[in-house]
């Protein structure tokens, strides 16, 4: 069987957690053929040198270097629609000249189609909204729901049970008919005994979508180059050659391989990240949340949310 796993490109996420999937596909024998742009293609071809890839451009988004999101998602809007319809059309024509059996899309919305069966992947069912336009959260949903509804299944990603780790987001509202809890899911998964690497006193993980990536790490940057801690900078930004600074006590690296970064952050008394939702599975993996301190994207709702929930 091959199976076409599609992650959305809004920072690493989407693509770290498809690494167990593909994994689970891989040791039941199966082809996973990946579909990705940008980091998150980069990133899979570390992981999975030997699998197919094809390139095909997600949504063109872009956040706003303000603390308020709602002006760029506006602005977003044309280029998400277009990409849905560019994605799904895209597919059709694909199926037209090869065979696949299945479909997993990680929050692309157009990778769908009535001649293979299509799974959906997401925790965010419940779409959170700012606060001035918290009345439409309901509208948000259907329209969401009316997207899943297209897919033969939706994989939630996390535990059935007292609100897992996504809270509202996946517990809130009646699920759809096609949809199920399929447990968390980490690139971390069976790495809690791995021998922690205690070089560093405190660890900052970069990831999102630009520009705030880049205020992020300048910002930790700043606060930590002359802190008496020895502290390692992550940015997130896998590449053929790895990159690596060191100003005074802090060490910023362009990324480490996922052994290496699961040995730091079990090593380390503080992590330093973004509160998504799949670096929340991560550190969960590792049983690192307690000691981890959680900065939303400013304006990103679910991750003002989320960090909320798991606030220690």
């Amino acid at each position: 069987m091959k199976i076409l796993i599609c992650p959305l490109n809004w920072g690493l996420g989407h693509a770290t957690r498809c690494v167990p999937i593909i994994q689970r596909l891989k040791a039941e024998g199966l082809e996973p053929v990946v579909v990705a742009d940008g980091f998150p293609l980069a990133f899979l071809q570390q992981e999975f040198p030997s699998l197919r890839f094809i390139e095909f451009p997600s949504y063109s988004v872009y956040y706003a270097a303000g603390k308020s999101q709602v002006g760029a998602m506006i602005f977003n809007f044309p280029n998400i629609i277009s990409g849905i319809f560019r994605e799904h059309f895209w597919l059709r024509d694909l199926l037209q000249s090869e065979h696949f059996d299945q479909v997993i899309s990680d929050n692309r919305f157009g990778m769908w189609n009535k001649r293979v069966h299509s799974i959906y992947l997401t925790h965010q069912l419940m779409v959170k909204m700012p606060m001035n336009l918290r009345f439409l959260e309901p509208l948000a949903h259907l329209i969401h729901k009316a997207f899943i509804n297209r897919y033969d299944e939706c994989w939630i990603p996390d535990r059935e049970e007292n609100g897992g780790l996504s809270g509202d987001l996946a517990h809130k509202y009646r699920l759809p008919c096609n949809a199920k809890f399929i447990g968390t899911l980490s690139r971390f998964q069976g790495m809690g005994n791995t021998i922690p690497n205690t070089d560093y006193e405190q660890v900052a993980v970069i990831s999102g979508v630009e520009p705030q990536r880049t205020i992020f790490e300048k910002s930790l940057i700043e606060k930590y180059c002359n802190s008496a801690k020895k502290t390692l900078l992550v940015c997130g930004q896998p590449q053929t050659e790895r990159k690596e600074n060191k100003i005074g006590n802090l060490t910023v690296v362009s990324h480490l391989s996922d052994f290496e970064l699961a040995a730091v952050l079990l090593g380390t008394k503080k992590i330093i990240c973004r509160s998504g939702y799949s670096s929340i599975m991560d550190l969960d993996a590792l049983n690192c949340l307690p000691k981890a301190e959680l900065i939303p994207t400013p304006g990103q709702t679910e991750q003002e949310y989320l960090k909320i929930v798991h606030s220690s």
